[in-house]
């Protein structure tokens, strides 16, 4: 036997012994895949899930038809992607016993559109017909008629199809920051004024790592790594090489494209939605008590969520705000 394939076959073997010890560790998001769960598939990309805690991570795409939260709660994965901090409340007030134990989004991105020279400032907004979903109007528009005067009568329903904003400019339209203005500059050829509601106020956090209270209890050590390992990739993803990443995107996402992924970072990083904030000081993924309660009181004066709830035991600050992985940020 040649010393060339001694040495091939001890590589093979101790990979192979090393894949079974790894833990087999699940994780769902809420959508299907794209530059916004971007860290997370670039610490299975370059390894940072196995190499830091050992961890074999499945990533599990959400979507229309796929509901993960309900395979977290029962026991079929371990950690979920949660959406903003009005889901967490309503878990607590349903006694579900799930906890946020890291916000990977700083900011919400979620954004009124209008046409140029039409609406060219938040408050300008107010002289538009604004094309809102029937669930956006059941939360953080009720919190755009309390907190900035905006009306029920200027609204008509939003049904996700751009046509009747782009063919009337005086309407505005909600969208998600990384979609519908990147939608319009394609079709329309034009890039629409973007206006950040976490710009104005709207100050939830978003794309959450939650799981089970149990699991915080019996295993913190499991939780710590998964933590951290995420927050790592979401450094790497955005200041670094996400080529493999992204690829990993694709594959989960056929319908993803290069230059959708590409427009996604840059407008994440341009708004500062992963890395804005606290983030600059205490790391990605960080929440304070201080921001959790601003929001619940203002989704109580809102008429969004009810008083009296136990907004703490929607989340934990233990495992976050240690400055994890700051020392990847290169540019």
């Amino acid at each position: 036997m040649s010393l060339k394939f001694k040495f091939s076959f001890a590589v093979i073997i101790a990979f192979v012994a090393g894949m079974a010890q790894a833990e087999k560790v699940v994780f769902g998001t809420n959508w299907l895949a794209q530059a916004e769960h971007g860290g997370f598939y670039q610490s299975v990309a370059d390894g940072t899930y196995m190499n830091d805690c050992g961890f074999e991570v499945e990533i599990i795409s959400g979507g229309p038809q796929v509901d993960n939260r309900a395979r977290l709660l029962s026991g079929k994965m371990e950690f979920h992607m949660g959406g903003d901090l009005l889901q967490a409340f309503n878990a607590v007030k349903e006694n579900v016993p799930v906890v946020n134990v890291a916000a990977i989004f700083q900011k919400h991105p979620q954004v009124i559109l209008s046409h140029p020279g039409e609406a060219d400032s938040w408050d300008e907004l107010k002289d538009l017909t604004l094309l809102i979903g029937d669930n956006s109007y059941q939360s953080f528009y009720q919190w755009m008629i309390r907190a900035h005067g905006f009306t029920v009568e200027q609204r008509e329903p939003y049904t996700f199809n751009p046509a009747p904003f782009l063919s009337d400019k005086r309407k505005g339209m909600q969208g998600y920051l990384s979609s519908e203005p990147y939608l319009v500059r394609k079709e329309a050829k034009f890039d629409p004024n973007v206006f950040l509601i976490a710009d104005a106020g709207y100050s939830s956090y978003a794309t959450t790592i939650e799981t089970m209270a149990d699991t915080i209890k019996n295993d913190p050590e499991k939780v710590q790594c998964f933590v951290d390992a995420s927050i790592k990739g979401w450094y790497n993803y955005l200041y670094g090489d996400s080529a493999a990443a992204d690829e990993l995107i694709i594959v989960a996402n056929p319908e993803m494209t290069a230059d959708k992924i590409a427009y996604a970072k840059e407008k994440m990083k341009e708004h500062g939605i992963v890395d804005s904030g606290d983030s600059l000081t205490k790391g990605i993924g960080v929440m304070t008590d201080e921001k959790v309660k601003g929001f619940y009181e203002a989704m109580v004066e809102s008429g969004v969520t009810d008083a009296g709830i136990d907004w703490k035991a929607s989340f934990t600050t233990e495992f976050v705000g240690n400055g994890v992985g700051m020392n990847l940020k290169t540019n």
